[in-house]
């Protein structure tokens, strides 16, 4: 303690034999001197060896780097991974090195240390890079493609297209680029976590004889204690609650079948390709699950439709009461993922059975999981022109 007084002491008492001038050259030295080692090691953590160093990142996604044009090409040059991951201006690096504490956090608990871990957090990870590209325009792709430095001569028709508009908006890249160089999250076995963190997972008990909906994709059972599934409920489905056992409840769906096979699908309305669930063979062959009520003949197809009510048990979880909170989610991930590429066209511009075309077609250029693939692709088929009281 002493020791440490003296050496306060020594520091705040003025200079007796030091001019004004030596004393502002060693700060200058020393200032020099610390840069020097501090950006030194800044810069031994912002290299390409530094980041495969741990196996998380080498032995996963670097081996998928090595696969795509960014890492060998007739050029010969190489996108490394602070590259496209640390921003290249100082404060922004600063700024991300900073976040990077959280990835040394991570290392050391073990929260991606095997594969299955790391492709299980797969869909989460890429979700913050995503954002955070989004949020800057993509500005570590701009580093070396500039929109001015392109040869739209060289494109296809397509592409220049694209392109024009893009450069046009200075769009930001990872719009209509993700997966460049790195394998995509599995979206289809995922479980559209930003719908239920806006949503919820809805009740936790049911009153018998009420509507419901569910928020996502859904299993159906035969009985409250089945293991094996009878089918599935699609997302944004109307349901009715008939009574409630444990974890799961019993509902029936009231729907339009077509003739055809054993009619395992369920459509929303006569004529009208709008999937509410899908059945197995066994379960549509079992006496009690499907009822019917009538038949009609559609004049455009000539195929016979019945009208049923199905039904069935599902898991208590995920189910709202109200229908307005999933055309909300769905509303806005529609305007904002796709109008990225092109002006996207009003949601009556098409009837209900053309949207599934024209939605599928475009699914190549967006991340959509399952859900929320299934949740738009209803919206707009629910506020098409089959449905829409405004005229387009």
């Amino acid at each position: 303690m002493k020791l440490v007084t003296d050496i306060w002491r020594a520091l705040s008492k003025p200079a007796k034999h030091l001019t004004l001038g030596t004393i502002a050259i060693s700060a200058f030295i020393m200032g020099i001197i610390f840069w020097g080692g501090f950006n030194t090691a800044l810069e031994a953590t912002n290299t390409e060896e530094f980041c495969i160093s741990c196996h998380e990142m080498g032995d996963n996604v670097y081996k998928e780097l090595q696969e795509t044009v960014h890492y060998s090409n007739h050029a010969g040059v190489r996108a490394t991974c602070p590259d496209c991951h640390v921003p290249h201006n100082w404060t922004n690096k600063i700024a991300r090195k900073m976040q990077a504490s959280k990835e040394v956090f991570a290392k050391l608990t073990g929260a991606i240390n095997t594969r299955e871990k790391f492709l299980n957090k797969r869909l989460e990870l890429a979700s913050h890079e995503w954002a955070r590209f989004e949020a800057n325009g993509s500005l570590e792709c701009k580093q070396c493609h500039s929109y001015k430095s392109m040869k739209w001569e060289e494109m296809s028709k397509l592409a220049q297209k694209q392109m024009k508009r893009a450069a046009k908006r200075d769009q930001s890249c990872l719009d209509c680029h993700k997966g460049i160089a790195h394998h995509l999250p599995d979206m289809a076995a995922s479980r559209a976590p930003e719908l239920i963190a806006e949503v919820g997972e809805g009740p936790s008990k049911f009153d018998d004889g009420e509507q419901y909906f569910s928020s996502l994709t859904k299993p159906l059972y035969l009985s409250a204690d089945a293991t094996e599934e009878a089918g599935l409920l699609n997302i944004a489905t109307e349901v009715t609650v008939l009574e409630t056992k444990g974890d799961r409840i019993k509902l029936h769906i009231d729907g339009w079948r077509k003739r055809i096979g054993a009619g395992r699908v369920i459509y929303f309305g006569f004529g009208i390709n709008m999937n509410s669930a899908q059945l197995t063979m066994t379960a549509a062959k079992t006496d009690g699950v499907i009822k019917v009520f009538e038949d009609k003949v559609d004049e455009m197809t000539g195929l016979t439709w019945e009208r049923v009510e199905v039904t069935a048990w599902t898991d208590a979880d995920y189910m709202l009461k109200e229908q307005q909170p999933l055309w909300d989610y769905a509303k806005t991930t529609f305007q904002s993922s796709c109008s990225v590429c092109h002006t996207q066209p009003a949601e009556n511009h098409f009837d209900a059975n053309t949207w599934p075309g024209m939605f599928q077609g475009m699914m190549a250029f967006v991340n959509f999981d399952q859900d929320t693939e299934a949740l738009v692709q209803k919206y707009l088929q629910a506020h098409s022109s089959t449905f829409s009281k405004e005229k387009h």
